[in-house]
């Protein structure tokens, strides 16, 4: 069963999708598609309070667990129906297994990000080779900088966007966001502290009308907004935070795939969702979570079927 596992683990690296209009309008929508990289470079890189924290204490990869975690990671969402691309990782980029933060698919179709870190900026370009491989061009922002993890289509007419002043920019804020406002989307900013990364270590929608949140980080007006379109915020402790807890993935049909943080899986499965969970320590003391670690490509509306 390893051996089995670790064969279609590895076949899958730089296989030519078979969908390629790949778009999504709702983070909670059915997830068919997602991109992953595995973590053969994987390095705590002292970019954010998580992981400098964790080199403090004496941290480093265990390189064969991390392997082991990721590829528990893709099983967990095969066994799903997702279909996992993988591409090929690349020795100068330690972070280039957090897909998340590299490119986003939108309803517009998929954009290439522009990371902020100047360790991350290889990344954009390393997807994009992939991307033109599999005979496609995504358009990429251009201006200022901004990271997928900055980045939720909640649902169909809502984009909520985090702004902590380090990774995502106002000039690379308003480009991405620009063809949601023409096409008549509210777009959201939620302004937080940078030591928390990215908007998704403090909020993911896990449907399209509730999200696991921690409510006392997140921008009262932010989250008086949320209320007011009728979101429901399931709260989380801020001690769940450097752990990644609010860092899920949303499957579809109140389905999730979450790390082994009590606290999530035991307040998610209070709201009645089905929680599957992955180990991924590893990942997380390099401050990435399971979200962080997926790429969405094609979500489908749950009404239209699969």
């Amino acid at each position: 069963m390893k051996l089995d596992l670790l064969s279609r683990y590895t076949s899958a690296i730089d296989s030519v999708p078979t969908i390629l209009d790949w778009r999504i309008s709702g983070e909670t929508d059915l997830l068919t598609d997602v991109v992953l990289c595995p973590p053969d470079y994987l390095a705590p890189v002292p970019c954010c309070t998580v992981t400098r924290d964790n080199l403090e204490q004496g941290f480093a990869v265990d390189m064969p667990a991390a392997k082991r975690q990721h590829e528990a990671l893709c099983a967990a969402l095969r066994r799903n129906g997702v279909t996992c691309h993988l591409v090929t990782p690349e020795p100068d980029l330690p972070d280039m297994c957090f897909t998340r933060d590299i490119a986003v698919a939108t309803p517009f179709g998929p954009m290439l990000t522009a990371p902020a870190m100047p360790h991350r900026r290889g990344e954009t370009e390393a997807l994009a080779r992939h991307v033109r491989a599999w005979g496609l061009n995504w358009p990429r922002v251009t201006t200022g900088t901004i990271e997928g993890g900055d980045i939720c289509i909640a649902r169909e007419g809502l984009l909520l966007i985090g702004s902590s002043g380090e990774r995502t920019s106002r000039e690379g804020l308003e480009e991405f966001a620009a063809p949601f406002h023409d096409a008549g989307w509210e777009v959201l900013v939620c302004p937080f502290h940078a030591d928390h990364l990215h908007l998704d270590t403090l909020f993911c929608m896990v449907s399209p009308d509730e999200a696991l949140a921690c409510v006392e980080l997140l921008d009262a007006s932010f989250v008086a907004r949320l209320r007011e379109l009728g979101i429901a915020l399931i709260d989380m402790p801020a001690a769940s935070v450097p752990q990644l807890g609010c860092n899920i993935l949303a499957l579809g049909g109140k389905k999730i795939i979450a790390s082994e943080d009590d606290e999530a899986v035991s307040r998610l499965r209070a709201h009645d969702y089905h929680v599957e969970t992955v180990d991924v320590s590893q990942f997380t003391r390099c401050g990435g979570g399971i979200h962080c670690l997926t790429l969405p490509v094609r979500r489908v509306p749950v009404s239209r079927g699969r």
